[in-house]
């Protein structure tokens, strides 16, 4: 609030895919001016720009702040151009935006116009944190790990319908294989997809089959074993082509997200080893290299904090000793 003075104009920017709306306070909370629809692109920020000096002149206001929530990933264009202009851009909390809605005009009604200003009505009390700009280390982690997620969903979707599709069509494979994306269960779900294939097979065929992959196979009994069981299944005997064609698109998918996902944590790898106090983080005992991207990538460089206790405040946290309770 200290940071408030009364020569501040104070903005809220209700921030949307295509077209944003400003609204404008002074130090006490007045609105200022009419609300503002700007596109979001750069002439769109050039009237923005042009309607805060209007005001400035109009108010004989000397100071900027422009307040936003975080939506999505549309604020980060007009976030690095308030930037570029030198005008200080700050965050407010979603949370805090849901509770302090209602206490703005008694209702739970929602608008552009409306939130706006109580964007704008919260940064003037004081409720914001400034936006952390990374450097390129430390944003090439960032983008990297938001990279990383997407990839692990659709690993674990393609590992889940891969489960799903053995207990439909094969699931006395389990008893061959007790995990189903080993190497043998996989390399054996690619060259016998179906236990028809399976069927019309000798032991000597299972295993050169296995032998063209994999050094150590899996062996001559669970060969037979895994004959035996294709025999006697008591899964689905219809629609096998439609199943043999669903199989080989889920392990395509699964081997091009375990691919990317070796890339990303190779790549995410290189650029930590380019920061200089990474090194004794990573000498911690129970700290990965991953783990340790995911942490820079969020926070940002570690030295821009004056205490451990910072660095909880932005994630959110407030850890507690449970072993004092």
């Amino acid at each position: 609030m200290e940071n408030i003075t009364v020569n501040h104009i104070v903005v809220g920017v209700d921030i949307a895919q295509e077209a944003h709306v400003a609204r404008a306070v002074n130090f006490r909370g007045v609105a200022l001016g009419n609300p503002l629809e700007f596109r979001n692109d750069e002439d769109g920020f050039k009237s923005l720009d042009r309607w805060i000096r209007d005001l400035l002149a109009s108010y004989k206001l000397s100071q900027i702040i422009v307040g936003m929530e975080p939506t999505g990933h549309y604020w980060l264009n007009l976030a690095g151009w308030l930037k570029n202009k030198a005008i200080e851009a700050v965050l407010v909390n979603p949370h805090l935006v849901k509770k302090n809605k209602e206490n703005h005009d008694n209702t739970r009604s929602k608008s552009n116009r409306k939130d706006a200003l109580v964007f704008a009505d919260m940064v003037k009390n004081g409720y914001y944190s400034p936006v952390r700009f990374h450097s390129t280390e430390y944003e090439e982690l960032r983008v990297l790990m938001a990279n990383r997620e997407t990839v692990v969903k659709r690993l674990v979707s393609a590992v889940n319908q891969i489960h799903r599709w053995v207990d439909i069509v094969f699931p006395e494979l389990r008893q061959v294989f007790k995990i189903l994306i080993c190497k043998g269960a996989l390399l054996t779900l690619r060259l016998f997809p179906l236990p028809t294939d399976l069927c019309k097979l000798s032991p000597d065929d299972v295993i050169k089959g296995w032998q063209k992959s994999m050094k150590r196979h899996s062996g001559v009994r669970r060969a037979h074993l895994l004959i035996d069981l294709a025999k006697q299944t008591v899964g689905s005997k219809q629609a096998t082509h439609a199943y043999k064609l669903h199989l080989e698109q889920l392990l395509e998918e699964h081997d091009l997200a375990t691919k990317q996902l070796q890339r990303i944590e190779k790549e995410a790898k290189d650029v930590v080893e380019r920061i200089p106090y990474s090194g004794k983080i990573l000498a911690i005992t129970g700290i990965s290299s991953i783990a340790l991207v995911g942490v820079l990538g969020e926070s940002g460089d570690l030295r821009g904090y004056a205490h451990g206790n910072a660095l909880l405040r932005h994630a959110g946290l407030n850890l507690i000793d449970v072993t004092k309770e």
